[in-house]
């Protein structure tokens, strides 16, 4: 549901899509094995990690079927998911967003679990729209109200960042505009500490 929001002609899921293409073909070419795991509701496609030819294929027809929905995302669900499908320890790229503290701190406890057992990296969205309100020169005391309103909310994103951090998460709180270039970078800084 979170990932409905429209940014420059497309959602943020379609930002999401294409770069964990880009990532998963980096990832082969590093002689990586990668996998997908989409959800919402329910887990709606379990691909299992793999490094072969075809496996670019297989991601490309999974991801192409994928729609957002209005449906909260089960975090429960994906835990139950990635503890009983991936048995050793894996990267996981989480693509998703977060508007709120509160909305964070419900899926907490299943993020926290899920990197006890692999190494998880969530990646969520900055909304560059407020950060252009806040960054512009009010001039009306309107303008003044909405930029209080979009610095905290620009506050609160940081805020949820460092909670995860805290908790031993990796974080990647970016505009979507950076997603892919963010992703990749993140993949190899981790990479590169084996």
């Amino acid at each position: 549901r979170s990932m409905k929001m429209p940014f420059e002609g497309m959602s943020l899921m379609d930002y999401a899509i294409n770069s964990s293409l880009i990532m998963n073909n980096t990832a082969l070419k590093h002689d990586d094995k990668t996998g997908l795991i989409t959800f919402s509701k329910r887990v709606d496609t379990n691909l299992k990690a793999q490094k072969d030819k075809l496996q670019i294929n297989r991601l490309l027809k999974s991801l192409y079927r994928q729609e957002t929905d209005f449906l909260e995302s089960d975090f429960g669900r994906l835990y139950t998911h990635i503890r009983h499908y991936i048995t050793q320890r894996s990267l996981i790229i989480l693509y998703t967003n977060f508007e709120s503290q509160v909305a964070m701190e419900r899926q907490l406890p299943y993020l926290r679990k899920i990197a006890k057992q692999h190494l998880l990296v969530v990646v969520f969205f900055q909304n560059s729209t407020l950060k252009k309100l806040v960054e512009k020169e009010p001039l009306t005391t309107e303008e003044i109200y909405q930029q209080v309103i979009g610095e905290k909310s620009l506050m609160e994103k940081q805020q949820i960042a460092h909670t995860l951090k805290n908790f031993g998460i990796h974080t990647v709180l970016v505009e979507p505009k950076h997603l892919t270039v963010q992703s990749i970078n993140k993949y190899l800084e981790i990479k590169a500490k084996n």
